[in-house]
């Protein structure tokens, strides 16, 4: 494992799929969650009139300001995603029931994962990304959905969307056009690239 000349790195977040793309890419980082109401900040960016892109691109600066401010001496990297559904924002599902509404209402379409990244250093961003992927789900049965939210909802309940395609969400989909990691909440070939650039791992 790496560690950074002038500190370590630190994932502002407790997503445990971010953390175990990094460790699974031999990246050294301490992971601390911040403490931010995204529902309240997402609905005021609606409020807004930001795009979807923007809502992710934001969150995930307001999370990294926030660690930053209390690390100045380490890179700071903030994570969000939005998953866009012609104009609207899909949601973590609250229970089974809206797990099933919610997977139902985009069988047989397309909807478009934005996964932002923003890099801090003293409080200030150094670099930004927004990965995109755009999403297409077969004409799946009733009967599979509420099988499929059922055998899979522990694991599922804390997903945007309702599905992980890392696991059995991916015989939901018919294909997807774009970054796979995106997919998954981190544009993760960008931001090694960056910390390659900047020296903090080898490559």
């Amino acid at each position: 494992m790496v560690l950074l000349m002038d500190g370590e790195l630190i994932l502002a977040s407790s997503s445990e799929v971010r953390k175990e793309l990094l460790e699974k890419s031999n990246i050294s980082f301490l992971s601390v969650k911040p403490n931010i109401d995204e529902d309240a900040v997402k609905t005021s960016l609606l409020n807004e009139n930001y795009s979807p892109r923007d809502i992710a691109d934001a969150l995930a600066e307001l999370k990294a300001s926030k660690i930053s401010l209390k690390n100045p001496d380490s890179l700071v990297l903030g994570c969000d995603q939005i998953l866009e559904f012609e104009g609207l924002i899909l949601k973590k599902p609250s229970s089974k029931n809206i797990a099933v509404q919610q997977l139902m209402k985009i069988s047989g379409k397309k909807h478009t994962a934005y996964s932002a990244a923003v890099i801090f250093e003293n409080a200030r961003p150094i670099w930004r990304f927004v990965g995109k992927a755009d999403l297409f789900l077969k004409n799946n049965s009733e009967r599979y959905i509420y099988d499929y939210v059922d055998r899979n909802w522990d694991s599922i309940k804390n997903s945007v969307g309702g599905y992980k395609i890392e696991e059995e969400g991916c015989r939901l989909f018919t294909r997807i056009n774009g970054d796979h990691f995106s997919v998954l909440g981190l544009p993760l070939l960008e931001v090694i690239n960056f910390l390659c650039i900047r020296g903090v791992i080898d490559g």
